[in-house]
């Protein structure tokens, strides 16, 4: 029996004692890691990616999403498709390339030719196979079992027996929807992808991801930047609230002092910055009304989707997911999302704001990796040094931005998959 087999939870909770407690053996330990990929990236909804990312018949990504290698595709009705990126043939990897636009998809082991919707269209030697070779289903590239879509964000499960995904997203949806208005003639991605990695758990990034706690002083650096700029804050306090959305779902809503071109102003964009900032908040007024204008222009959320998307809305929008490759090692993808019709006075702010802040190279990033990898470092004294706290905010009937209930969220909705034991 394994470490794993042996624990019945990875967890300590007290609510009287005000008391949640993670185990450190949950980053460490590879049967955890085997047993977090069958049961909850096997089992739970996934992003694959944004609609903009294949507008036009024949336009495909090639992604890695749950470990497996996904082809996302519109086909030739405009229909989109998320199909496993394996020929049915000898098992290759069809579609080689990241992205694209096509008629059709050829294998270039032994040359089959597959349509944009993955059936088999001709092969070499196709007198050698039986009449009705192209119309058996098993003939053609796999679909995935589950795939469905809400304002543009599309996910995929491996489980065909899985809740829609419209029950798995739940109160989630509210806050898509308050991204996804932002613009009128709807979201796209900006530009390309980003990818890196880093020595820490998942895990780690998914608590970081949704924790106020830790900004003031990781990135230090950042805020005293913003004071030191002439213009760059804005006279608004960093404040707000936590919501646990149910299903491990979790996200932080606050104001914030910096520039949001969606529209909140710094006087560093000088006059123009401040008309175009107006018109884009009059805009918003007219479209959803004067309360939610200002939520979506005045608040940030930082939007957690259980198991591994994040869509930080803040001083620009960016969309990310990340995967384990080992216990203590994780791949990552982000994207930079904008309203397709902003000008670009606004387009080149938010991507400022999103490679400023956000991006490998940015303030925030390199400040989480070293963070995260120094948590990694420390879990080698597991053994004895056992327990994370995660305590911070129990008790409080209404949570502060830089509480922890978001994590306690993520974490018991864990236990429960993992474990299959609930909290």
């Amino acid at each position: 029996m394994n470490a794993f087999e042996r624990m019945n939870t990875a967890l300590m909770v007290d609510e009287t004692k005000q008391i949640f407690r993670v185990s450190r053996q949950a980053f460490v330990d590879p049967d955890i890691l085997a047993a977090e990929r069958s049961q909850i990236f096997d089992k739970c909804w996934l992003y694959l990616g944004h609609s903009s990312e294949v507008p036009k018949p024949g336009d495909f990504v090639t992604r890695q999403v749950g470990g497996r290698n996904i082809l996302f595709a519109r086909d030739a009705k405009s229909t989109l498709r998320a199909m496993l990126n394996t020929c049915p043939h000898r098992g290759a990897q069809v579609c080689r390339e990241k992205h694209g636009s096509a008629k059709s998809f050829q294998c270039f082991y032994h040359g089959w030719v597959f349509g944009l919707d993955g059936a088999l269209r001709s092969q070499p030697g196709e007198a050698s196979y039986a009449p009705d070779f192209k119309e058996r289903s098993t003939s053609n590239m796999q679909q995935v079992a589950r795939f469905e879509g809400y304002r543009d964000f599309n996910f995929i499960c491996f489980d065909k027996n899985a809740d829609s995904l419209d029950s798995y997203l739940g109160a989630v949806k509210e806050y898509l929807d308050v991204i996804a208005d932002q613009a009128e003639a709807g979201m796209t991605i900006v530009g390309g992808t980003q990818e890196y990695s880093m020595r820490a758990n998942w895990k780690l990034l998914t608590e970081n991801s949704i924790d106020g706690y830790h900004a003031l002083t990781t990135h230090a650096t950042y805020f005293d930047y913003l004071k030191a700029t002439n213009g760059g804050l804005a006279p608004v306090p960093l404040e707000g609230a936590a919501r646990d959305l149910g299903n491990g779902h979790a996200v932080l809503e606050y104001k914030a002092p910096w520039g949001r071109p969606v529209a909140q102003w710094v006087p560093m964009w000088g006059e123009d910055g401040k008309k175009e900032v107006d018109r884009l908040f009059q805009n918003l007024v007219a479209r959803h009304g004067e309360e939610r204008a200002k939520r979506i222009a005045l608040f940030n959320r930082n939007l957690f989707v259980f198991p591994n998307l994040v869509v930080n809305d803040i001083m620009a929008v960016t969309v990310r997911t990340y995967y384990p490759i080992a216990p203590d090692f994780m791949n990552i993808s982000a994207w930079a999302l904008a309203p397709k019709e902003e000008t670009d006075w606004a387009r080149k702010y938010r991507l400022y704001n999103f490679l400023e802040f956000l991006g490998p190279g940015g303030f925030a990033t390199p400040d989480d990796v070293e963070a995260l990898e120094q948590c990694q470092r420390g879990f080698r004294n597991s053994a004895e040094a056992q327990w994370n706290d995660i305590s911070k905010g129990m008790g409080k009937p209404v949570p502060a931005y830089d509480d922890e209930l978001q994590m306690r969220a993520f974490w018991s909705n864990w236990n429960r998959h993992v474990f299959q034991t609930p909290i």
